[in-house]
């Protein structure tokens, strides 16, 4: 066999891995990482609305309804492509979207929806990020969905799109209404 050519194959090699490598971390990414809390109670919270400090929300004041957690803040690159999606289309969903504004000034984050609009029912802030951390919070933007009773049936690790909201929220929110009737 000739040598000379045996650089090109490993470099071909390489090239192959590296490709591989990319498209299954694509397909795989961190937003798959299974949550231990999906199907637990969502931890306990009491927390300040963002910009009225003096007024709390507290998981217990959302029981009976579902709603979706959304975790952002203003320094998050990805919460600006996430958020025109919960702009046009969050409203849809048909359930209140809380606002869980995470190690955030609430002055950045005040402008920050002042410029880019704000699709919540709720903001709260969580200025030190210990309540993200009994949640799990890996960063911005994440995403809990919420049963009725409290229960979390699903994370986002990553921003929503147009199709995690057609493909895994509506279904969810679908199954949820299923289960009250």
């Amino acid at each position: 066999m000739n040598t000379r050519f045996l650089p090109l194959i490993g470099f071909a090699l390489v090239a192959a891995l590296l490709v591989f490598g990319i498209n299954y971390m694509r397909n795989n990414s961190m937003n798959e990482v299974p949550s231990p809390l999906i199907g637990k109670p969502a931890p306990a919270f009491d927390l300040p609305f963002l910009n009225d400090p003096g007024k709390r929300l507290k998981n217990a004041d959302l029981a009976g309804k579902p709603y979706l957690l959304n975790v952002f803040a203003s320094w998050c690159f990805a919460c600006r492509d996430e958020h025109p999606v919960l702009m046009n289309e969050g409203r849809a969903l048909g359930i209140p979207i809380i606002g869980f504004n995470y190690k955030d000034d609430a002055a950045d984050a005040s402008r920050w929806l002042q410029q880019f609009g704000d699709p919540y029912s709720i903001v709260i802030a969580d200025r030190d990020g210990r309540i993200a951390i009994d949640f799990g919070v890996y960063g911005a933007p994440e995403s809990f969905l919420v049963d009725a009773k409290g229960i979390i049936r699903y994370k986002r690790i990553g921003a929503i799109t147009p199709e995690i909201i057609a493909f895994e929220l509506k279904p969810r929110l679908a199954a949820m209404q299923g289960e009250r009737q």
